[in-house]
């Protein structure tokens, strides 16, 4: 006759175990690997969560830092000063840069520090952008017999189709679309910016990449942003700029030192 009181206990411990793998990603000699240490993992990787070979990789890093650690501790390796003074130094970095980026993200970079930024780009944003076509040919002399046909009343977008070698621009008519003069080599842009609207040059144009013949459409004005359109953008090209980033742990080290009682 079956013992009702150990299919109970058997079945309580089968529910037990089930319900602690549901919880843990892993179990590495005893030592339990939370799910949820598994999911920030990911998380913090920007990659998907559900995806099981995501997971699966996951897993498979944090078995090898356990049994690193669990290896590490058995031979007394942790217990070595020098061991010790290196783990302090690496605990001390991670410290350092989340206490920089907390200092940043709740009031360290000013209103000041924004417009000294926006000052330093805005220039770049200025001048005058040129909508151009142009037609690029191998041989000086393919450039001017094209120009030639074009003078006697073939239309230049016709011609740009059939003949020009850039591949991006023939198929729209050479169109370049509005391009800054600074987005263009120089030999081109030198020609292209002393044209008048409507014109076209009377000479090719010899740059690395062929012969062109240039075509101006219009000019105008670049709008320069205002300096809220461009704060995110301000903010990520001063915490890219090593000097300035200097200054500022400079800057949250004194507040510091200031506030602090020091004997």
């Amino acid at each position: 006759m079956l013992n009702s009181k150990k299919i109970l206990v058997a079945l309580s411990f089968a529910f037990v175990t089930t319900a602690v793998s549901a919880q843990n990603a892993a179990i590495v000699n005893g030592k339990a690997i939370p799910k949820a240490q598994l999911d920030r993992l990911i998380k913090n990787s920007g990659q998907s969560a559900t995806d099981p070979k995501i997971r699966e990789q996951g897993r498979e890093l944090l078995i090898t830092r356990e049994l690193v650690i669990q290896e590490s501790d058995k031979r007394g390796l942790t217990q070595k000063e020098e061991v010790k003074d290196q783990m302090e130094q690496a605990r001390l970095g991670v410290l350092v840069s989340a206490l920089f980026d907390d200092y940043i993200d709740k009031g360290g970079i000013t209103e000041d520090d924004y417009k000294a930024a926006y000052e330093s780009v805005k220039s770049q944003f200025g001048g005058k952008e040129y909508k151009v076509r142009h037609i690029l040919v191998e041989k000086e002399s393919e450039a001017k017999a094209l120009i030639a046909k074009i003078k006697a009343g073939a239309k230049f977008e016709d011609l740009a189709k059939a003949n020009s070698k850039d591949p991006g621009s023939a198929p729209n008519g050479g169109d370049l679309d509005w391009v800054s003069d600074k987005a263009l080599v120089p030999e081109f842009s030198k020609v292209m910016v002393t044209l008048k609207k409507g014109q076209m040059t009377d000479q090719p144009v010899k740059t690395q990449f062929g012969w062109h013949i240039i075509k101006l459409e219009d000019v105008r004005d670049v709008k320069v942003p205002t300096m809220a359109e461009i704060k995110d953008q301000l903010k990520q090209m001063m915490l890219q700029d090593q000097a300035w980033q200097k200054a500022k742990f400079a800057e949250m080290m004194k507040k510091m030192r200031e506030k602090a009682r020091i004997e």
